[in-house]
């Protein structure tokens, strides 16, 4: 499986996280724990909502399959 580098910074009370390689990937939490597990479930759903676009504005025009990356 491929790693991303996820970047957690303490501002006041609360944990900022983000994925450098990914726009938009980005969340926080009131412990670490919260902002890590907040930051999955993140770049979870943006590549969900990604996926379910790029199938309706393809659809009918380009073949569309999962791509499974291996370190």
């Amino acid at each position: 499986m491929q790693s991303l580098t996820a970047v957690f910074e303490q501002k006041g009370e609360w944990w900022m996280a983000w994925i450098e390689e990914i726009p938009g990937a980005n969340t926080q939490g009131a412990t670490l724990e919260e902002a890590r597990e907040n930051l999955r479930d993140a770049v979870n759903e943006l590549f969900e909502a990604r996926r379910e676009l790029a199938k309706r504005q393809l659809q009918g025009r380009e073949i569309i399959e999962e791509l499974s990356l291996a370190a």
